[in-house]
């Protein structure tokens, strides 16, 4: 299974405004711009994140199939943890089982009063990852 990183837009001006189904951001000149496709291959955990000032990136959405929640706390992105110690690209970045699972670990950590949506939502990547005769995240 595929997971990844997708820029959403710098933090100060886009978190606020963030909702499930979003299909849109603003970049730093106001401009409307369309969040891009997911590759055809990220069939896992997709994880939107944005910039804040500083150069931090923090994961503010994560995604899979039809579930789509917005953390009410956005979490720090730690490259070596969460990515293996790779870096951003233009391009959505792909990141293994382990990276995923410490992101999501860290998410559920930090955000206690979404922990039921966010269980439902490994739940049902770890059931396909099942039948796909895959291990649990």
């Amino acid at each position: 299974m595929n997971h990844a990183y997708m820029y959403h837009g710098g933090f100060e001006r886009n978190y606020h405004t963030l909702r499930a189904g979003a299909t849109t951001y603003q970049t730093r000149t106001g401009v409307t711009v369309p969040v891009p496709e997911w590759p055809a291959d990220v069939d896992g955990l997709r994880v939107a994140y944005m910039e804040r000032r500083g150069k931090k990136f923090y994961a503010v959405r994560v995604q899979f199939e039809d579930r789509d929640i917005v953390l009410r706390k956005p979490v720090v992105i730690d490259p070596m943890r969460h990515m293996g110690n790779r870096r951003f690209a233009a391009e959505p970045t792909v990141v293994d089982d382990d990276c995923a699972s410490a992101l999501l670990d860290d998410v559920i950590e930090q955000n206690p009063e979404q922990r039921v949506e966010l269980a439902l939502l490994i739940n049902r990547i770890n059931q396909v990852r099942r039948g796909e005769g895959g291990f649990s995240l």
